[in-house]
């Protein structure tokens, strides 16, 4: 079920009369930004988990068989890292349109390596939206994820992709390394090295 929250985004205008403005990414984003930006570091924020509990019906799953993609939590003393980009306002009208499928903008506080904080935005589903799939056994998660396929390509590269690039970062996520550990046993065909 798709839900697009394109226009909803669009009438957020918070950061509409600055030059530039901080994204924090914690999925896809990390990964796979699509978007010019002016600047990228690594960044955290405080008070949210990661989980896989928001169904992709549009990008890695289908309307009949959704894929599952990150969403934040809220979660007290919990940090979440990931990536931050300073962009100008006008790349948040393609970010709307990727974000669509019940993401909404959220204005957070970001943490740098070096100490500074900057106010930005980061795009959340919660548990209210249309495509919120919640928490669910981690074998069923896997099992959906590992046999999911949307356009965007299958939903077991996100999850993948994901897991490779917070161990770039030196980022230990247990959700996300538990989700591909079970994916990788699921697709042995993966010629992906295996996470130790």
């Amino acid at each position: 079920m798709v839900l697009d929250t394109t226009q909803r985004n669009r009438r957020m205008t918070h950061f509409d009369d600055h030059e530039a403005i901080w994204l924090f990414g914690y999925g896809s984003l990390i990964w796979k930004a699509g978007f010019a930006y002016l600047e990228r570091r690594p960044a955290h924020i405080h008070g949210w988990v990661r989980r896989f509990w928001q169904g992709s019906h549009d990008h890695r799953g289908t309307p009949e068989a959704p894929g599952r993609v990150a969403t934040l939590l809220p979660r007290p003393g919990a940090v979440c890292h990931g990536m931050a980009y300073r962009i100008t306002p006008e790349t948040l009208r393609p970010l709307d349109v990727r974000e669509k499928n019940g993401y909404l903008r959220e204005i957070t506080t970001l943490h740098f390596a070096d100490g500074d904080t900057a106010q930005g935005l980061t795009y959340i589903a919660t548990e209210d939206n249309a495509a919120f799939l919640g928490e669910a056994e981690p074998a069923a998660m896997a099992r959906q994820i590992a046999e999911a396929h949307g356009p965007s390509g299958p939903n077991s590269d996100y999850l993948l992709h994901l897991a490779d690039a917070l161990d770039a970062l030196g980022v230990a996520d247990p959700h996300v390394a538990d989700l591909a550990r079970r994916v990788r046993a699921h697709s042995p065909t993966d010629d992906r090295p295996q996470a130790r």
